[in-house]
């Protein structure tokens, strides 16, 4: 069983609990996610199963779009709603004319700051496990990063909540953006609602809920999303027996002459699957990415 499974992960549980629930129904088969959703959010998680995992590389990079609400005048530790309550303050009359300006302010390329709760390294160890064993608002921050929010609306759900929808590059981190447009207004605040929609090419429209996702190990197929459709903005190369006999074997000689003109990665079909990504190293050559084993 090889593929990707759109999973609408619902609130309350952690991606890696998905994954683990999943791994349960298919095993002794991989099974990996891509871009960790936090146990509060809910939304899109594509969950990759087999072979699949071999293209995480290949897909992790996409944007991200959220649905969420920010809540102002109170800020907690993780900056989510599953935080401590750490500090509240005031929140001044926010109108229309305050929400277009801080949107306009955070919407391109932006620095961010990163939550203390967070899947960042430091010194090899992940920074939540730092800050749950001591003082989180004490601990050094992790470096800033920059980022870029292409689209960003925001709205007034009430007096101390904001509605938002935002189109993010790899790595933006909702809490963070949610804490940030609380100072800019004049306040403090934090996420109290998180929905992903979109995760790269895979949209909130095609997930499952996770209790379907599950069926799965019953034999259920036919909601899996082949390999060679998951990464299918990329050239194909159809290939003969014997050039998909070489390229199993990790030779890229099969490819001489026939890399396709005007791209750099680009897949390799065998009888219609995925045997191969490979990347051009000139008009004529390539080298081998990934080898897929796909009834091989």
């Amino acid at each position: 069983m090889d593929g990707i499974i759109l999973v609408d992960k619902p609130a309350g549980i952690t991606s890696a609990e998905v994954v683990r629930r999943i791994k349960a129904k298919v095993k002794p088969a991989r099974v990996g996610h891509l871009g960790t959703l936090d146990p509060f959010a809910t939304g899109v998680l594509p969950i990759m199963i087999g072979e699949a995992t071999k293209l995480a590389p290949m897909l992790e990079g996409g944007e991200k779009v959220y649905e969420g609400v920010i809540k102002l005048g109170v800020e907690t530790d993780t900056l989510d709603r599953d935080g401590k309550v750490v500090r509240e303050a005031p929140v001044p009359a926010i109108d229309d004319a305050m929400l277009e300006a801080v949107t306009k302010r955070f919407t391109g390329k932006i620095d961010q700051v990163p939550p203390v709760f967070s899947a960042i390294k430091r010194a090899g160890v992940r920074m939540y496990t730092i800050a749950r064993k001591g003082d989180s608002e004490n601990i050094e921050p992790p470096p800033i990063r920059s980022i870029e929010i292409k689209h960003l609306s925001m709205h007034l759900a009430s007096a101390d909540e904001i509605r938002f929808a935002a189109t993010c590059s790899p790595g933006t981190y909702a809490r963070s953006l949610a804490r940030d447009i609380g100072v800019a207004l004049g306040t403090i605040a934090h996420l109290s609602e998180l929905r992903r929609v979109r995760s790269g090419n895979f949209a909130i429209a095609d997930a499952i809920p996770l209790d379907d996702a599950l069926s799965i190990g019953a034999g259920e197929s036919a909601r899996l999303i082949g390999l060679r459709d998951a990464i299918g903005d990329l050239a194909e190369l159809n290939v003969d027996d014997d050039a998909a006999k070489l390229l199993r074997n990790g030779d890229p000689r099969a490819l001489e002459g026939k890399v396709p003109a005007g791209t750099e990665m680009f897949k390799v079909i065998h009888e219609g699957q995925l045997i191969a990504v490979a990347k051009a190293t000139s008009r004529v050559t390539a080298i081998i990415v990934r080898v897929f084993n796909l009834g091989s």
